[in-house]
């Protein structure tokens, strides 16, 4: 790096299925070149976390999720029940280099920093035997693409929604951003609908497109009188918003549960691992196990969430007992063995791990 002979090594490219039947590119750096990204990272992040706005969550020191989803709560409570929901195709892949240099040089004097940058970004990919050179995107995986995301968003987005935009507006509007998943918040349905009609406009300048089916503007209003369910619901970092009733049944509030592909999947995850490892011995089994629940609990685990976390906990159970019963013919793990082994075993129970909103 010091003569300035250091090359980046192609990245090997690795797809890793999706919910819907597709696939996500996720690229493996060499070690060397995880160890220059990293560096880059941390001098580009010293720069621009006192420029990036208050409405960023994502992959940013100190925040994370749970602060995005906690932000996006207050909003709502607060009256601004009018969503703009975005989904944008395939984001890293689509950010233009050359617009992102631009946005690194408003800020980056340096050009040796810069000419770093360029090495991490235009680099050849491997798949499988095929070598190939994309003119456009990040790859998905590296330590540096996700700050570089942002800067992307913050320019495209951020500045633009809170600096031009909003001071336009009729009413309160409010932007949560979270890498490249975004909400937007408003107080009177006309701003939302004047923001939802220029946002295609926007991104396709910058070459990103907008998905035309998961994209729309809808009221997020509790049910009406009388009525105990319903009412819309929307999709936010793994979890679903909808309406519930308070404890007492006195008013409604915002309610996060864990989005129903997300549970389907790690309940697949769980009972395939328990299929695979099954001749594992049981105390291996439990600590897996348990470390799997506990992951979950700590990211879904939020108020209002409890039902959720239940269905998971009992349908790991009956995987384990599923799988266990099968690894032997002679000796069956009927329920009154599998109740003493899980006595003796017990993975932990559900629990609520962040407050969201208070408790009465």
């Amino acid at each position: 790096m010091k003569a300035g002979q250091y090359r980046h090594q192609p990245i090997r490219r690795v797809n890793i299925p999706k919910e819907n039947g597709t696939t996500r590119p996720i690229g493996v750096s060499t070690v060397e070149d995880k160890i220059v990204q990293g560096a880059l990272r941390t001098v580009l992040e010293a720069i621009y976390e006192q420029d990036f706005l208050p409405c960023s969550y994502g992959f940013r020191p100190g925040r994370g999720a749970h602060q995005a989803i906690d932000a996006l709560d207050e909003v709502i409570i607060g009256g601004a029940n009018y969503i703009v929901e975005a989904d944008i195709v395939s984001f890293f892949d689509s950010i233009d280099r050359k617009l992102l240099m631009e946005m690194l040089r408003e800020r980056i004097a340096d050009e040796s920093l810069m000419r770093l940058v360029g090495k991490c970004l235009n680099v050849g990919v491997l798949d499988g035997e095929e070598f190939l050179e994309p003119s456009e995107g990040t790859v998905q995986g590296s330590s540096l693409s996700p700050l570089l995301g942002n800067v992307y968003l913050h320019h495209v987005l951020d500045v633009w929604f809170e600096r031009e935009v909003r001071p336009q507006l009729q009413g309160r509007a409010t932007l949560v951003r979270y890498a490249d998943d975004f909400v937007l918040c408003f107080e009177h349905p006309d701003d939302a609908t004047h923001v939802w009609n220029m946002l295609s406009a926007r991104f396709a300048a910058y070459g990103l497109t907008l998905h035309p089916k998961k994209t729309r503007t809808f009221a997020f209003q509790p049910p009406r009188q009388g009525g105990e369910r319903g009412g819309p619901t929307f999709d936010f970092l793994g979890f679903t918003l909808h309406w519930q009733r308070t404890r007492f049944g006195e008013a409604w509030r915002v309610a996060f549960k864990t989005r129903g592909a997300r549970l389907r999947r790690a309940i697949k995850a769980a009972s395939e691992w328990c299929r695979c490892h099954r001749h594992d011995s049981i105390k291996e089994q439990r600590r897996a196990l348990t470390r799997k629940l506990l992951g979950h609990y700590n990211y879904f685990g939020v108020n209002g969430n409890y039902r959720s976390l239940q269905k998971l906990h009992r349908a790991v159970i009956h995987a384990w007992w599923k799988w266990l019963d099968r690894r032997s013919q002679r000796a069956r793990m009927n329920w009154k063995r599998f109740g003493e082994l899980i006595k003796a075993h017990p993975l932990p129970p559900p629990k609520i791990k962040v407050q969201i909103w208070a408790v009465p």
